[in-house]
């Protein structure tokens, strides 16, 4: 390591290290020990551009373990990224650029919220997986328009969550030979060594998963690293893991202790880390000279795109149509033109048919018309609806392919998702059961936080799938998704409310978009008034003089009619709402809420619990129980979901006068 180096990478340590100290907060741990790994890497390898940090061709570098932001925000300020030093002083300060973890779309050059550990190794994998996929589509021989790398750097927690196993796993099935693995073995976890809990050879375990497995015995030799970098971008055809072994807290009194991980060393450690490691600069204070030579990052950066800028043309120039179509895709994000037209032609009034097959019609289209929509689904594909007729399955032999099967693994195929949204080129959905949602919510999670879309296929939505029971018979997802900040939840009635819903989704931005099916036959009730999901609720059916209104979402829609039918019989009018998602209804002005939830006494209907509801409704009849095993109409009728028992429930309610009753 030559002086020039030196001063490079303690300029990386002591940037974090004085940005934890002024914060008081933070962990210094893992940049005092990574920092030359993730120095030789961003000096020497990584293609990016710091004045364009969007452009299409860059390499990733995601930051799996994202509680060491401090030596990604260092990076990012010597590379010359609009990160200028005041924002490292402001670290996890209100309205800084520099929060406690990284997030994305709000420091240029974070290409991905983390945080939560192996979010950043699944989204890695994603974008990868776009990066093997758009390549195969769209280069020719002279042109190898996309031509980059994603890079990790995960710690051992990473390595210990289950999500980096299952991610790894099909890193290694779908052969994703540009995504490369740095982990920081530093071998000390929050409660201790790691052996305390993580004794496998995690290098043997990589191997069997068909990665290439390098190892750095010493973290702070740099030729070893840049030899092993060198052998993982040789490989095309195995991601690589390359283990680095590294000291927590290298060069502070702290080193090697768990103390280094989470908090600020404090004046005096710092100080004896300066002495020690040969920093003699005050806080914040980076050598002039130290710019200069993190410079030739921009300066490989700028060079790079330019060329590609005229590659770029180049190709639009001999292959038109290829080169317009890769800059909508990747640049602009439009859909083609009339992608969304007509979505809800060939159902037909009264038709009985399940919403999940309703979706499966509809995606047979959208496929044949957009290009870029790419489907999956965790091994529940034909119950899923979730593979086009047009598409092939993608495998290593045919990257072309469109539809991922990613296994029974929801919570890889959640970070996978996000990743190939991130590095944009492709408009994926993912499908699984509603009720194993909650194997995949950490990754709905941050694609909700980083307000971007993919879209998620959630089939077997209630107690009506019946006989495999109360296991597979989802009760409180629907109101637990419903809370998530920017997570927009449809539950179309019918087929025609599910065409509009796919409408509404691949239009939608700002978060994803859950689409809930049934998996049982419902009739078609909405025709021409489903337009109205675009609102998020609407009256399906009005009724001069109404005593009341009915509100509902999904399957029970039709009930609510039969119900209302049934009242109406017995002389008593009442309106019937469809409400199939909260928040496009929420999203709508105050008068049109008003104007579509009607007269008063509301009841709702719907097979799930019924918290939640108090927002809208004066009653709901709901489910605030698990369910049973039984064929499900059985099901559905033995607890209360039948057209004569939502008409006694809102009988009740009329006689229960001006008192609010009892809400479940």
């Amino acid at each position: 390591m030559n002086p020039h180096e030196r001063l490079a990478i303690n300029a990386i340590r002591f940037l974090a290290l004085d940005a934890i100290e002024a914060a008081g907060s933070g962990h210094p741990g893992m940049p005092l020990g990574a920092a030359p790994m993730a120095y030789v890497l961003w000096h020497d390898f990584l293609k990016v551009n710091p004045k364009d940090p969007a452009w299409p061709d860059r390499d990733r570098f995601v930051l799996s373990a994202g509680h060491a932001s401090m030596l990604l925000y260092a990076l990012l300020h010597l590379a010359g990224f609009d990160l200028p030093l005041e924002e490292l002083k402001r670290f996890r300060r209100w309205g800084s650029r520099t929060p406690g973890h990284p997030e994305y779309g709000l420091t240029p050059g974070v290409e991905v919220t983390t945080g939560p550990l192996g979010q950043g190794f699944g989204a890695a994998v994603g974008m990868a997986l776009a990066e093997k996929k758009l390549a195969a589509e769209f280069n020719r021989e002279g042109f190898p328009l996309v031509d980059h790398f994603t890079y990790v750097l995960a710690s051992d927690g990473d390595l210990m969550e289950g999500i980096s196993s299952e991610a790894a796993s099909l890193a290694g099935t779908w052969r994703l030979g540009k995504l490369i693995v740095l982990w920081d073995n530093n071998g000390v976890s929050i409660d201790g060594r790691t052996d305390l809990a993580f004794t496998e050879d995690v290098l043997e375990r990589f191997g069997a998963y068909r990665w290439q497995v390098l190892r750095v015995e010493d973290g702070e030799d740099l030729e070893a690293l840049r030899h092993a970098l060198e052998l993982a971008r040789a490989e095309t055809d195995r991601p690589t893991l390359i283990a680095v072994r590294t000291h927590l807290g290298y060069g502070s009194p702290l080193e090697d202790n768990p103390k280094a991980h989470g908090a600020p060393l404090g004046p005096e450690a710092v100080a004896a880390t300066r002495e020690r490691l040969g920093w003699p600069y005050p806080p914040f204070q980076v050598p002039e000279e130290v710019y200069a030579h993190y410079r030739a990052i921009a300066d490989r950066g700028v060079a790079a795109q330019e060329a590609w800028e005229t590659l770029l043309e180049n190709y639009t120039w001999k292959f038109p149509q290829a080169g317009q179509d890769f800059v909508r895709r990747v640049r602009e994000g439009g859909l083609p033109e009339g992608a969304l037209e007509g979505l809800a032609e060939g159902f037909s009034e009264g038709e009985a048919l399940a919403t999940r097959a309703a979706s499966g019609r509809v995606l047979a289209r959208l496929a044949e018309r957009i290009p870029e929509l790419l489907g999956g689904s965790a091994d529940l594909t034909p119950s899923n609806n979730t593979q086009a007729p047009s598409m092939a399955d993608f495998s290593p032999e045919n990257p072309t392919g469109r539809y991922l099967h990613y296994g029974v693994r929801e919570h890889a195929m959640g970070a996978v998702l996000n990743g190939l949204v991130l590095h944009k080129g492709y408009l994926p959905y993912g499908g699984t059961f509603l009720v194993f949602s909650d194997y995949m919510r950490p990754a709905v999670r941050l694609a909700a936080l980083m307000g971007i879309r993919p879209i998620y296929v959630w089939t077997h939505d209630s107690i009506a799938l019946g006989e495999d029971g109360p296991t597979h018979q989802p009760v409180e997802h629907l109101m637990s998704l419903r809370a998530m900040p920017r997570l927009t939840v449809i539950r179309p009635a019918d087929a025609f409310e599910t065409a509009w819903a796919w409408r509404a989704a691949l239009a939608h931005r700002g978060g994803p978009v859950a689409l809930v099916l049934t998996r049982q036959k419902v009739a078609n009730v909405t025709g021409g008034k489903a337009e109205g999901l675009l609102r998020g609720g609407y009256v399906l059916r009005e009724a001069e003089d109404a005593r009341g209104t009915l509100l509902a979402t999904g399957s029970e829609v039709g009930l609510a009619l039969a119900a209302a039918d049934r009242l109406a019989e017995e002389g008593i009018a009442v309106r019937v709402v469809s409400l199939p998602s909260f928040e496009l209804f929420e999203a709508q002005d105050p008068a049109y809420r008003q104007a579509v939830l009607g007269p008063r006494p509301r009841l709702a209907v719907e097979a799930g619990v019924s918290l939640g509801w108090e927002r809208y409704a004066d009653a709901v009849l709901a489910l605030d129980r698990f369910g049973a095993s039984a064929p499900g109409a059985e099901v559905y009728a033995r607890l209360g979901f039948t057209p004569e028992a939502v008409a006694e429930r809102f009988k009740a309610l009329l006689a229960g006068g001006g008192e609010k009753p009892r809400v479940g």
